[in-house]
């Protein structure tokens, strides 16, 4: 795991050896070792590992994602805000299945340092909402839920709003 300004100075480094295969004359070498260059500017911006993450948590692999977010040892040296607003996005999505007093700190603090995708937003606030619906803060919950609401511009959460709203009702 590199830092990420780490990530940048070997961007830097290479494009300027890019640059040097193409006084050369060496066209081919040069293009290709300015794609190389480019692999650690998209991993500046975006987290391999949060990626791999993401794409275990699409599997339903909670192991697998717990492995790969183990991986980033100090996250807010190794990420951007946004990244480090994902990994605690994550983390929180994880821990909502067994500890929801963790989950609601870490979905706070993911919400705090912001999500790139407002349905991911809304989903972390959607969580918040259950949460807080738990632990019988009607209040905080329906607030959440209506700034959920105006996330989801496309209704992909429109069912388990639905739910959550009878839910609701009985407290």
């Amino acid at each position: 795991m590199f830092h990420k300004n780490i990530k940048l100075v070997l961007a830097t480094l290479i494009t300027v050896w890019s640059v040097y295969q193409f006084s050369q004359g060496n066209i081919m070498n040069g293009i290709s070792i300015l794609l190389l260059a480019g692999i650690f500017v998209l991993f500046y911006f975006k987290n391999e590992f949060i990626l791999l993450a993401f794409l275990q948590l699409r599997k339903q692999n909670f192991d697998g994602t717990k492995k790969w977010l183990s991986y980033i040892k100090n996250p807010e040296a190794a990420l951007t805000t946004k990244q480090q607003g994902y990994y605690n996005y994550l983390h929180g999505i994880m821990l909502s299945q067994t500890n929801i007093t963790q989950s609601e700190k870490f979905l706070r603090k993911a919400v705090r340092l912001g999500l790139a995708m407002d349905h991911d937003l809304a989903m972390a606030k959607l969580q918040l909402a259950g949460i807080a619906m738990t632990k019988r803060r009607k209040r905080e919950a329906t607030t959440l839920m209506a700034e959920a609401k105006k996330l989801d511009k496309h209704g992909m959460l429109k069912e388990q709003m639905q739910m959550m709203k009878q839910q609701m009702k009985k407290i």
